[in-house]
């Protein structure tokens, strides 16, 4: 019994029992089987107990694949289950509606049984994956706020922070995913401060001299955390560690970087983070308002940062404080 709980749940929806019964014996072996004959029960199944992946018939009385498909895809808890239709329509028009709902892939009647357990297998993988990969951001998104607890009493700048980089990294021409991937390994920049002793990390005053050493070390103490990846998102995290307190004309630490030295990454974040630090509380500061935090970020341009990034991100001050305005309690 524990070996079926285990298994992988299939919904499998078509009105003609015969085709239920083939799909059984093609799939049964392999995977939790749950079988629904019309459109209205499949859906009541699924709100019951959503599975992995859903087999669904286009043509059924009373309600329709398709609709099914509009359903589901148009419903939070449900638009990420992954929908197969299995049917007998092969019009190039019937396939283009499917996939322009949500549907996966297409199998075709008479079903090969070799075909349909490739696609499952197939589609599948493609959710372990992106489970793996949501599991994955997640994780570096708690160990950021980790970090940022021992700083502050939130989590939200690195809400802010990473959305800021993003924006940024938008406007400066780099592609969705690339900036998606920045905005997902922004919120490690800061990691190595877990390193830093709470002391000198909560001093409600500027730091001395040799206070300021200890805190600059959480820049090379991050990268050490997340330094020999083999995940491009924790390689790039790593370079934002050790990068963000790098400055445009080389008086940042800890390698003294400048100029273009410093990856474009590297810079843009640098930019987010301090105007984020400038406009919040902190146990050394009030917040500055966004006038103050502009007018720091152009006497600083072509000092602390890049130039061109800094107009840049006021051209898209109006995006800024939007994000800033959600992600501020």
């Amino acid at each position: 019994m524990s070996e079926l709980i285990e298994r992988e749940r299939i919904l499998i929806v078509d009105d003609e029992p015969a085709n239920l019964k083939v799909m059984r014996e093609v799939l049964g072996n392999d995977y939790r089987l749950s079988f629904a004959k019309s459109g209205e029960l499949a859906l009541q199944l699924i709100k019951n107990e959503p599975p992995r992946l859903i087999l669904l018939d286009v043509m059924m009385p009373d309600m329709n694949g398709f609709e099914v498909c509009e359903i589901l895809k148009s419903t939070p808890e449900t638009a990420h289950i992954p929908i197969i239709f299995v049917t007998a329509l092969s019009h190039e028009q019937d396939e283009s509606e499917g996939f322009a709902l949500g549907a996966v892939d297409y199998i075709t009647k008479p079903i090969s049984p070799a075909i349909v357990r490739a696609r499952v297998k197939t589609h599948l993988s493609l959710v372990q994956a992106q489970q793996l990969q949501l599991a994955h951001i997640d994780l570096i998104n708690r160990l950021g706020r980790a970090a940022e607890y021992k700083d502050t009493d939130t989590g939200e700048h690195i809400a802010r922070m990473s959305r800021y980089s993003k924006v940024l990294a938008l406007a400066y021409g780099m592609t969705e995913f690339q900036a998606e991937q920045l905005r997902q390994a922004a919120p490690m920049h800061d990691v190595g401060k877990i390193g830093i002793p709470d002391a000198v990390l909560l001093k409600p005053g500027r730091l001395d001299e040799n206070e300021f050493e200890h805190m600059k070390q959480h820049a090379t103490i991050g990268a050490k955390i997340l330094e020999n990846s083999s995940s491009p998102l924790l390689q790039l995290a790593h370079k934002l560690a050790l990068e963000h307190h790098e400055k445009w004309d080389g008086s940042g630490y800890p390698y003294g970087l400048k100029g273009e030295e410093i990856s474009i990454e590297g810079r843009i974040v640098s930019i987010a983070d301090v105007f984020d630090a400038l406009t919040s509380t902190r146990p050394y500061k009030k917040a500055w308002s966004v006038d103050q935090a502009v007018e720091l970020l152009k006497s600083e341009s072509g000092k602390h940062f890049d130039p061109q990034l800094v107009d840049l991100f006021i051209g898209q001050l109006d995006a800024i404080i939007e994000i800033k305005n959600t992600f501020t309690r």
